[in-house]
């Protein structure tokens, strides 16, 4: 049986980039999202959370690029590499710092189904070690397993793009030991992270229809380019108009039928 969870990153992070996201799950076949607790329109995703009671909704851990919760007066770092650093000086605390954020989560009254992180950081062994921390402490049972699947014929990537897939596919036996310690799982199959920003509904539904038995994740970014995520600090703004177009068209839907693909949701799994 091939099923498939949609989950949308950056839920939080402005209010276009919310209302793509729910009408994503609306009108498309979003299934899931992360919560950014440091994002700028967190008040506003935790509302329209409760008000999408199909919608599972995880935490998009962050500790690149944003703000600090467990010392406000800080930034965090704004890159991998500089994070990488700092926590080697001790200048960054992951459990403190991700727990600050998964407490905002939890204290707005909402219990997540899963975790994942941005720009994938839980890779890193002392931030995995948090994030599984963390998800034992919480009871929270799925964690995202970040490595994708090869693209289908005819849907095309950068050479960056490959390259930092495969050195991420090095991580794998490591991250997969890590969680099974813990007690903590994943979907069978990832997919999204080589074309994220490059896809529409055409390559949508080539990634659909060549899906494998088992469950895989799909990870997007849906938006509307509105006036606020034009103004914002990430590259990703008219690719998140397309990924909602995409997310809602047709054709994504009659692949989904064609190829037998079930959309599921973290809580629907055994």
């Amino acid at each position: 049986m091939k099923r498939l969870i949609v989950n949308a990153d950056d839920f939080g992070f402005t209010n276009d980039v919310n209302r793509g996201i729910i009408d994503a799950h609306h009108r498309g076949i979003l299934t899931a999202a992360t919560i950014m607790a440091t994002g700028g329109a967190f008040q506003q995703a935790v509302l329209m959370a409760k008000e999408s009671a199909e919608l599972d909704v995880g935490v998009h851990l962050t500790l690149v690029g944003t703000r600090s919760l467990s010392n406000p007066a800080k930034a965090l770092p704004a890159t991998v590499r500089e994070l990488i650093v700092a926590i080697a000086r001790g200048l960054v605390n992951p459990l403190a710092e991700l727990e600050a954020q998964l407490l905002r989560v939890v204290n707005s009254g909402i219990i997540p189904t899963h975790f994942d992180t941005h720009k994938h950081t839980h890779l890193l062994p002392s931030v995995l070690d948090a994030v599984l921390s963390l998800a034992a402490r919480y009871g929270v049972r799925w964690i995202r397993r970040p490595f994708d699947l090869p693209l289908p014929a005819g849907v095309e990537t950068t050479r960056s793009k490959r390259w930092t897939s495969r050195a991420m596919a090095m991580r794998k036996d490591g991250f997969d030991r890590a969680a099974s310690a813990r007690g903590c799982r994943s979907t069978d199959h990832f997919a999204g992270f080589q074309i994220t920003g490059r896809f529409g509904a055409p390559e949508l539904a080539a990634v659909v229809s060549s899906l494998p038995d088992g469950v895989t994740e799909f990870m997007c970014h849906p938006g509307h380019l509105g006036d606020e995520l034009r103004e914002a600090a990430t590259r990703l703004k008219e690719s998140r108009q397309r990924e909602l177009e995409a997310l809602c068209s047709l054709e994504v839907k009659d692949a989904l039928r064609k190829s037998g693909v079930v959309l599921a949701r973290y809580r629907d799994l055994a």
